[in-house]
């Protein structure tokens, strides 16, 4: 990446894409190399921020797990002006790269304890790379457990590799409503969670989705005995420059883009207006 400019993007060639899930949620995963060939080292749950030129730039985390060094990856929901140009490109085509910004998931502060993942729609994508290095480094965790849902199975996103996943971990899945062929959970995602996850006791919990789903989770780990310090979530939506200068990423007296975007529940429940 390039040192001298915290602000000046670098050119990466899309290398791959996946239609996760169609319709008026279209989210597509896209993979990037560097046209110069470098690579920049990231931790899990850090972003980027990707430019399409002569439309801006949108903050986007990083779905790939630091191990891989081929690519960037990156699953990105279309909403709005950035977004959708990012959904008209293909592969071939060259965006800008500037990053990584945020603090990252405290993986070491974790060894030796089980980890549950609880997502929600697009927000699997921050956990993904997290997930994968803690199964790359499977020795130094106990259990590993996801539990996810969306809308509906289409708003799934990794549909292919939720299957894999499945071979190696318990993977809970989940819909809002009954819908034909379906045969796992129906209902919320924190409704999931009372119902599948039996061991609290010297797990981590680490959610990322909607804010109202990460409210409730949050609520349905604390009466199953979850203190404060042992929940995690990502807020990295708030993130805006990445370096905090602008401004806009501030809530009280915390600039998301410094501080975070991953915080203890225990950090985060005393930011005014979070959840």
């Amino acid at each position: 990446m390039n040192s001298s400019n915290s602000y000046l993007p670098e050119p990466a060639r899309i290398i791959g894409i996946k239609e996760e899930v169609t319709g008026q949620r279209a989210i597509k995963t896209f993979r990037t190399q560097f046209i110069n060939g470098g690579q920049f080292s990231y931790n899990c749950g850090q972003c980027a921020m990707l430019s399409v030129f002569g439309k801006g730039e949108s903050m986007i985390s990083i779905s790939s797990a630091p191990y891989v060094k081929d690519y960037l990856q990156f699953s990105i929901l279309k909403t709005g002006r950035v977004t959708t140009a990012l959904h008209e490109m293909e592969v071939g085509d060259i965006i800008g790269v500037r990053g990584p910004y945020g603090n990252g998931f405290p993986m070491g502060d974790w060894k030796g304890r089980s980890l549950i993942f609880i997502g929600g729609g697009i927000g699997l994508a921050p956990l993904w790379g997290l997930l994968h290095t803690a199964l790359q480094n499977r020795s130094e965790y106990s259990d590993l457990m996801l539990v996810y849902g969306a809308r509906t199975s289409n708003d799934l996103v990794y549909k292919e590799e939720l299957r894999e996943l499945k071979k190696e971990i318990p993977v809970h899945l989940s819909v809002d409503t009954e819908e034909p062929g379906w045969d796992e959970f129906v209902g919320f995602v924190p409704e999931n969670v009372k119902d599948k996850v039996k061991w609290p006791q010297n797990s981590i919990a680490i959610t990322c989705g909607p804010p109202i789903m990460i409210k409730f989770a949050i609520m349905a780990l604390k009466e199953m005995g979850f203190e404060d310090e042992r929940i995690y979530t990502t807020v990295e939506n708030k993130m805006k420059c990445g370096i905090g200068k602008c401004g806009r990423c501030s809530i009280g007296p915390h600039y998301i883009c410094k501080d975070g975007p991953v915080y203890s529940w225990a950090k985060l429940k005393d930011l005014p207006t979070e959840y």
